[in-house]
């Protein structure tokens, strides 16, 4: 699974998605612009000491982003959604690609593929989840689709 991040804002969040798709097994794919550096103290924070496990890479925009990942099915998680998230069966290889914490993904991207377009259930007077609390509820719903493969079986760490 990728996990996509187009324009993240705050670094503690991309810290906290990082982690996770160090838990996971995920790669983790950053599309600039960032509006954080990648040595920036609260991004390093929040990714604890998972970083050097981190499969991490930068794209300089979303053109570099679909290139490298030509052929993978791909869902843009939005408050703009026309299917929920558990209403999707992901494939292996899923990109799951989320927008910015204020913008969300740029409107030429959910313009290019509404058939694409994933969101989470949320009371109707809500904006939105936080970014990194929106990537997690969509990786273990992919995760509980795979029986969540490759991770420590339930209750071996008791």
């Amino acid at each position: 699974m990728r996990i996509v991040l187009v324009a993240p804002e705050i670094p503690p969040n991309t810290g906290n998605v990082a982690r996770l798709s160090t838990a996971v097994g995920a790669h983790l794919h950053l599309v600039r612009p960032l509006g954080f550096n990648l040595d920036d103290k609260h991004l390093k924070r929040a990714g604890l000491d998972y970083w050097p496990e981190v499969d991490l890479k930068v794209h300089d925009d979303f053109a570099a982003f679909q290139a490298d990942c030509a052929g993978a099915p791909f869902y843009l998680m939005t408050t703009r959604g026309n299917r929920r998230h558990t209403d999707v069966t992901y494939e292996p290889g899923s990109c799951l690609i989320f927008g910015s914490e204020t913008r969300g993904l740029p409107p030429d991207i959910l313009a290019a593929w509404p058939e694409r377009r994933i969101r989470l259930p949320m009371r109707e007077n809500c904006r939105s989840l936080n970014l990194s609390n929106a990537v997690a509820v969509a990786v273990y719903e992919v995760m509980r689709q795979w029986d969540f493969a490759g991770l420590e079986p339930a209750g071996a760490g008791s």
